[in-house]
């Protein structure tokens, strides 16, 4: 089973989240991961195994917060049990779009994400997971690049 959570506000997000993936532990899962949003784009940081994995990673999402001090906070988690792919930190979620800017993470089953996975192929994308979830971001991004807005690219994503 697998657990999301996501914040926005003042305070320092990858902690708090951090710390809901925590109280989602008895789940079971198998990675783990954390985007938050920075200056320059989306950070991310993820982990093979039980969450105490992304320990050691926490002090970069941390910075963020220290660099951005005052500003609001944005960001995505999600313990993850592999159900396309192997377990490792590339299938782990969060998953981006080629330039960084759209994070997704998702349960369930993409059933048809090899199709749009080879569609978006052949317009060049290149993949750095095994995973169903990762056709998201960049198709979300594909819609975008024909002019629709985000939530419109997002919702169309969806449909398809």
């Amino acid at each position: 089973m697998c657990g999301i959570i996501g914040y926005i506000g003042p305070r320092e997000a990858s902690s708090l989240i951090y710390g809901g993936l925590k109280r989602l532990e008895y789940r079971g899962y198998d990675s783990s991961g954390i985007a938050v949003l920075n200056g320059d784009g989306i950070a991310v940081e993820r982990a093979v195994g039980k969450l105490g994995n992304m320990d050691s990673k926490m002090g970069a999402l941390q910075a963020i917060y220290q660099a951005a001090a005052g500003q609001r906070q944005t960001g995505i988690g999600h313990t993850r049990w592999a159900t396309h792919g192997g377990v490792t930190e590339n299938n782990a979620h969060p998953h981006l779009n080629i330039d960084g800017t759209i994070a997704v993470i998702q349960n369930g089953i993409i059933e048809n994400f090899v199709e749009i996975k080879h569609e978006l192929q052949a317009e060049g994308v290149v993949f750095k997971s095994e995973t169903d979830t990762e056709v998201v971001p960049h198709l979300i991004d594909a819609f975008m690049r024909t002019g629709q807005g985000f939530e419109q690219a997002a919702l169309s994503a969806i449909k398809q």
